[in-house]
């Protein structure tokens, strides 16, 4: 299937009325217009993924890697340097690094720019993953300034004219709150600009996003774009975020899960002229069954075995199929096929012609909370103490 002939499909329900004047946002050197990120999943945005969403958008928006841990980039293990290929059309390049070491980011960042690896670096503070926590790394990280002011120092003297932005979240719990603290750090030593998942590390991904936090964030760095993240799962969020919050831009991550083609909706929203400019028909589960077909088979070329692709891309059809009408035992074979000639047999005997779900936008993906973080022993002690994260924090696993 190509896309080319294939208008992007949408949510349902009116086009929201674009916020008035321009919008575009500036990454160093790089115009990002509108101004929609796509935010760094582990194992989903991969180059399959962004290639999905960038057609969908008409290469409008910027696309971040999955995540990346410095200190596998630096040994070079060949799992990372697979994650790192970018396709041709990718511009400007994005990559998501994760790091906990000072010296070892600075090593990342100089081999970035030294073989041309990419053309912006984001830096990860917003992980809650217990496994990474209890190390001090992700979100627990930003708690200790010192650690995170040497962090982002390193990456930004090492990235020369590479521009160099981070994501993270308000704080580890609603008592230990470090996002505006960690946003002036960031300005200080030269970030280029901010994305704040309006969440703590104890809510994961539980709860209402804060996006009163995010309008803070900007008040307290005026000097740089912030872009918000947290419960976007429609243009019309989108909208209404910057229109709340007055940040720069919007980070959409669980949103578009099983569903690429937010993003094209995102750019009409953003640059719609007038009233009666209309967003395209939502996707019938015909054509949600071609993109599809499309996202497996992109996988399976990327990773050069049909087989290893259409099971990586098992994960992703829970969100696709989300509130069709296909069957218990339809999705259960769909979520255990092989190769792409059983995928599309078992689509072919789907009921195609149904029409977009009610109640299948909203949210996806992990929505549980949680009610503890945990840290290291004695982490929370003080927050200015100088300390060493050790490596075995860097693990490879979901950017927050």
């Amino acid at each position: 299937m190509s896309l080319t002939n294939h208008p992007p499909a949408t949510s349902p329900g009116p086009r929201p009325e674009a916020p008035a004047g321009e919008h575009a946002l500036r990454i160093g050197p790089h115009l990002v217009q509108p101004p929609v990120v796509l935010a760094p999943m582990a194992g989903i945005t991969n180059a399959p993924f962004r290639t999905l969403c960038r057609e969908f958008s008409g290469g409008k928006g910027l696309f971040v890697s999955e995540m990346i841990t410095t200190r596998a980039l630096v040994e070079r293990d060949a799992k990372t340097m697979r994650l790192i290929h970018f396709d041709g059309s990718e511009k400007p390049r994005s990559i998501q690094l994760y790091g906990v070491d000072p010296l070892t980011v600075g090593k990342a960042v100089r081999m970035i720019v030294d073989e041309d690896l990419a053309d912006h670096i984001d830096l990860n503070f917003g992980c809650p993953v217990p496994k990474v926590t209890r190390k001090g790394g992700g979100s627990a990280l930003p708690y200790k300034r010192n650690l995170l002011r040497a962090i982002l120092r390193e990456a930004v003297t090492a990235a020369g004219p590479l521009p160099v932005t981070m994501k993270m979240r308000k704080g580890i719990d609603d008592d230990h709150i470090t996002y505006l603290d960690a946003g002036r750090i960031a300005v200080e030593e030269g970030v280029t600009a901010i994305a704040l998942h309006g969440r703590t590390a104890a809510q994961h991904y539980g709860g209402t996003a804060d996006w009163d936090a995010i309008a803070r964030l900007k008040e307290t760095v005026p000097e740089i774009p912030v872009l918000g993240n947290g419960d976007i799962w429609s243009a019309e969020d989108a909208v209404r975020m910057m229109r709340r919050t007055g940040c720069d831009g919007v980070v959409v991550g669980r949103g578009c899960l099983g569903r690429p083609w937010l993003f094209g909706d995102l750019v009409a929203a953003f640059e719609g002229a007038d009233g009666e400019a209309r967003r395209p028909a939502a996707p019938t589960l015909r054509e949600v069954a071609a993109v599809m077909r499309r996202h497996a088979e992109l996988l399976a070329e990327w990773l050069q075995d049909e087989e290893r692709g259409v099971i990586d891309f098992r994960k992703h059809v829970a969100w696709y199929t989300k509130g069709f009408s296909i069957g218990s035992d339809a999705r259960k074979r769909l979520a255990i096929t092989s190769s792409l000639d059983e995928l599309d047999a078992l689509m072919s005997g789907l009921e195609l012609d149904q029409k977009w779900p009610l109640g299948a936008d909203g949210p996806r993906g992990r929505t549980s909370g949680r009610n503890r973080v945990v840290l290291p022993d004695g982490w929370l002690d003080d927050p200015n103490e100088r300390v060493c994260v050790t490596e075995d924090a860097e693990l490879d696993t979901s950017g927050g």
